[in-house]
């Protein structure tokens, strides 16, 4: 929207459109500076893809790690992005990630009490054995915290659409030892706290929360402690600019009326991707079939569509932080993580053949699953294949391998259960030909790809793809086995679980500079605009560094955003001290417009 005589009905220094991981950094950082500072959010809860998602944050350097003894090498960590994002970045932004992602860290820690962020060294990178990559890996967590503490705000954060049982919640390293469930005491130990977790709850009213749950709550907690205002149900139409292109505030939708908010600083935009506007999404990758995004249901691109009608540039819309899943019947997606991971079972497509290392980053794993399918063999879906042993030995698609629990919140007990078999989800056979029947796959190719794999398996490498060499594939593989990722299969029956082309939301959006300023397609600035997150092209270009890859450059580049407006602040009151009303015209800021290029 081009501005015109009309006055603003509200002037504040920062307008922050969006309130997941990036908005509310953006927000504390600016409000620190002295800043009068609004977040908006057009969901009536907060949280946004970061309340949905597993809550590492992705920081090399982080005062976590420091206080632990262990300091990346910034350098290393540079060429480790480089090489991983293969020249789809700017340098220039790829070094201010590494230098402000642990300074914006230490400015949480010190902003606020409810920030408390701790290093658990062992998940590694997720391509720890390149140069500058870390098997001990930077992913930076938040405890638990009981929900209770929000108060009148705890009903407004955005929830999983899959709640967990009452009590049940994983702190940091639960996960991988409770997969280990059947293998050592350790993850026995686990599923014993998990039980008292839930029986906590509901004698003492407990209402715990973990991962990206526990990360946005702190994070609002913050807001209200500095008095920060978050409107909900307050989205943003269009943005204003003036006849030069400059942005100068927002168009806010609030109580049903629109609202002309001036932003004397900047418009910082953090809402998000378009997980779920599948028509744009076919758009620019016609091999999407359906939505079968985990993003935040509010996501539908509406920050990257104002950007671009401002003169932004996009880029990577073919994008998404993707994630192989199982979808049941009724809608449910599930992550496939742990178990493509575990030894005795490998992964075909529609040949009946391997095509990846199935352990490997799910990033890596996804692009295998388009770039065969646009071959014009079918990957989309690909079934896991795994048998009976494997089935009483691991936890896959959520069943826990111990003897039958009657009201169990979980799949318990020895057989598949039925509603698996009868969903056509899972398929059961009692020979290779018919398993390749049933999944539709030459029966000839499977029997070999399965006999080529246990003979790799006895011999304890695979030579094929590699799996089990990195330190990454042995993360949730069997610490038992001499090759964790290795093991042949055994006896029928035989079991396939159909994958599909899950997400954790775009990754693909308006084009930004290393100071999260939205560029055109000239590479010029568009002043008073900056974007940062899901609504910006990713800093990891169509990679994946390490857990919380989504989250650390979405909350590093909402601090680097507020910081940048603070700077230009600054000089523009050392240029011209006298403060302007509240409910100035247009035409009295186009004269001075902030934000510029410097």
């Amino acid at each position: 929207m081009t501005s015109d005589t009309k006055t603003f009905d509200e002037t504040v220094d920062v307008l922050i459109v969006g309130s997941g991981g990036g908005g509310m950094t953006a927000a504390l950082a600016a409000d620190a500076a002295g800043l009068d500072t609004l977040v908006v959010e057009k969901s009536s809860h907060f949280g946004g893809s970061t309340a949905l998602s597993g809550g590492g944050i992705w920081v090399p350097g982080a005062p976590s790690q420091r206080r632990a003894g262990y300091v990346p090498s910034p350098d290393g960590v540079f060429e480790y992005l480089k090489q991983i994002t293969e020249g789809t970045v700017s340098d220039a932004r790829l070094r201010k990630y590494v230098e402000a992602a642990p300074e914006m860290m230490d400015f949480l820690e010190h902003n606020s009490e409810w920030f408390e962020f701790v290093w658990k060294p062992g998940y590694a990178d997720y391509y720890p054995e390149l140069p500058g990559g870390s098997a001990q890996g930077s992913t930076i967590n938040v405890p638990a915290i009981d929900l209770r503490k929000l108060g009148e705000h705890e009903q407004e954060l955005l929830a999983p659409l899959a709640l967990a049982p009452k009590g049940i919640w994983f702190a940091p390293k639960d996960l991988r030892l409770f997969y280990q469930v059947r293998q050592n005491w350790r993850g026995k130990a686990v599923l014993l706290k998990l039980i008292w977790r839930m029986v906590r709850a509901r004698l003492f009213g407990d209402r715990m929360a973990a991962i990206g749950q526990s990360l946005a709550a702190r994070m609002r907690l913050a807001l209200k402690q500095h008095d920060i205002p978050l409107w909900l149900d307050a989205p943003m139409t269009s943005l204003i600019t003036d006849a030069d292109g400059t942005v100068l505030g927002a168009v806010v939708e609030r109580d049903g009326k629109p609202q002309r908010i001036r932003a004397t600083g900047g418009v910082i935009l953090a809402s998000g991707g378009f997980d779920h506007d599948m028509a744009w999404r076919k758009e620019h990758l016609p091999v999407l079939e359906k939505d079968w995004s985990f993003g935040n249901p509010a996501a539908t691109g509406d920050g990257i569509r104002a950007g671009e009608k401002a003169g932004g540039a996009t880029e990577l819309l073919d994008e998404a932080w993707w994630f192989p899943a199982i979808c049941w019947p009724d809608g449910r997606l599930q992550f496939m993580l742990n178990e493509r991971m575990m030894p005795s079972q490998f992964v075909v497509n529609g040949d009946g053949k391997r095509f990846i290392n199935e352990a490997a980053p799910y990033m890596d794993f996804a692009h295998a699953m388009i770039n065969g399918q646009e071959s014009g063999v079918a990957h989309i879906p690909c079934w896991l294949v795994t048998d009976i042993d494997s089935f009483h030995r691991y936890v896959v698609a959520g069943h826990l391998p111990i003897p039958k629990i009657p009201f169990a919140p979980v799949p318990t007990g020895r057989k598949v259960p039925r509603a698996w078999l009868d969903s056509g989800v899972v398929v059961e056979a009692h020979s290779w030909e018919e398993l390749a029947g049933k999944i539709g796959v030459p029966a000839e190719n499977l029997r070999a790809t399965a006999e080529r794999f246990n003979q790799l398996a006895h011999g304890g490498h695979d030579d094929d793809f590699n799996r089990g060499d990195s330190a990454y594939d042995n993360y949730y593989g069997d610490p038992t086995l001499p090759n964790p990722n290795l093991r042949p299969l055994g006896k029928p029956p035989y079991y396939a679980f159909q994958i599909i082309l899950g997400d954790l939301g775009t990754s693909g959006g308006l084009r930004t500079d290393e100071h999260a300023r939205v560029l055109r397609a000239d590479e010029s600035v568009v002043e008073g605009l900056y974007a940062v997150g899901n609504v910006s092209a990713a800093v990891m270009g169509r990679s994946y560094a390490g857990a919380g890859a989504t989250i650390g450059p979405a909350m590093t580049f909402g601090y680097v955003a507020a910081r940048h407006i603070a700077d230009l602040s600054a000089e523009n009151r050392a240029v011209q001290p006298v403060s302007q009303g509240a409910n100035q015209s247009v035409q009295d800021t186009v004269s001075n417009p902030s934000g510029g290029d410097r």
